[in-house]
């Protein structure tokens, strides 16, 4: 029998509902900061460990019973339902997605083939109704955004500046909507098995999309994420869509049917509020104050629980991903001291 939920504070607060507290969790909140998460990765490598649900569960299970934060995320890589569908991927060290077979056309955009999640990820959903019986908080579910992963396909890894995504853009619009419309339809179908499998809510991993501008966002990205959000709506899970140095988006993410967004630490909750964005916040601490000193690091919390109170919906986060230097006794005393404090 499935397990019940027994801590819903996460959900409540994406719903925009009352709670006692303000809710945790952290992005890559599972990782190389981790002592048990290392000595798992000299045994498997990144992809070994989504293919082997049990230890997939232990590695997203083990920073919620570290850290006794609200939320489970799914160990996983935005990369890891473009394999099946003829992506030759893979992740290095130190490096990150590199990508032998980079689009550079139409035709090459045609080859690639459509999710069928029971054939081509079944372990991630295996691990996921694993999670939902192990875990005491809801589980996250995620994918990467089109404009991210096709940026990874058509640079062939990670990039600074993006300017061969951007010129394939402009220059090749029938190949990038044809793109979207391959990438979109993957995360919809990648993220509604997700939810079926157990998934209690969802993050899109938009990463990279702060590389465009408003209009360029408008005109060639905002369809499809309308796309993937409305089509989520139909379920009850909730959605969260993130990504980096993308203040100047939040206008246009205003207007897209998700119920909340992720913000970096350039943006604080104020300023999104002042932009009239009304729906649920997530974040957003600087990363880099996890190495600074403690006092440094409970006042800025402070102040961002402090803003995120004022209005319903909040939930405290990083402004990006754990990194390796973190330390797990810090992450442990910030959730809990964010926890205290905004019990107040």
């Amino acid at each position: 029998m499935e397990k019940k939920v027994m801590n819903d504070t996460f959900l409540r607060a994406c719903r925009k509902e009352a709670t006692d507290y303000t809710p945790v969790w952290y992005m890559r909140q599972a990782g190389r900061y981790q002592p048990e998460y290392r000595k798992i990765r000299e045994q498997y490598s990144f992809f070994e460990v989504n293919e082997n649900p049990e230890v997939c569960a232990e590695v997203t299970r083990l920073p919620v019973e570290q850290l006794g934060v609200d939320a489970a995320i799914l160990f996983a890589d935005i990369m890891t339902p473009l394999k099946p569908i003829g992506v030759d991927v893979e992740i290095r060290s130190g490096v990150g997605p590199v990508i032998a077979n980079p689009i550079e056309s139409v035709s090459d955009v045609k080859r690639l083939l459509d999710l069928q999640p029971d054939k081509h990820v079944p372990m991630i959903l295996e691990a996921i109704k694993l999670l939902r019986e192990q875990l005491e908080v809801p589980l996250i579910g995620f994918a990467g955004a089109p404009f991210t992963l096709a940026s990874y396909m058509i640079e062939g890894g990670p990039s600074k500046h993006y300017h061969k995504t951007k010129a394939f853009m402009y220059a090749q619009p029938a190949a990038w909507q044809a793109l979207m419309d391959k990438l979109g339809e993957m995360t919809i179908t990648y993220l509604h098995a997700q939810i079926e499998a157990g998934a209690s809510a969802v993050q899109v991993f938009d990463s990279w999309v702060g590389a465009l501008n408003q209009e360029d966002y408008e005109r060639h990205i905002a369809p499809v994420m309308e796309s993937i959000f409305s089509s989520l709506q139909k379920t009850d899970a909730p959605t969260i869509y993130f990504g980096v140095g993308a203040g100047h988006l939040l206008s246009n993410w205003n207007q897209l049917p998700v119920d909340v967004l992720g913000l970096d630490w350039r943006t604080s909750i104020t300023e999104a509020r002042q932009l009239g964005v009304e729906k649920a916040l997530q974040g957003n601490l600087d990363p880099s104050l996890l190495l600074a000193s403690w006092d440094q690091l409970e006042g800025k919390a402070k102040e961002i629980v402090d803003e995120g109170r004022k209005k319903p919906g909040h939930i405290f986060n990083l402004g990006h991903g754990v990194f390796p230097d973190a330390d797990v006794d810090t992450l442990r005393r910030l959730t809990d001291m964010v926890h205290q404090y905004s019990r107040k």
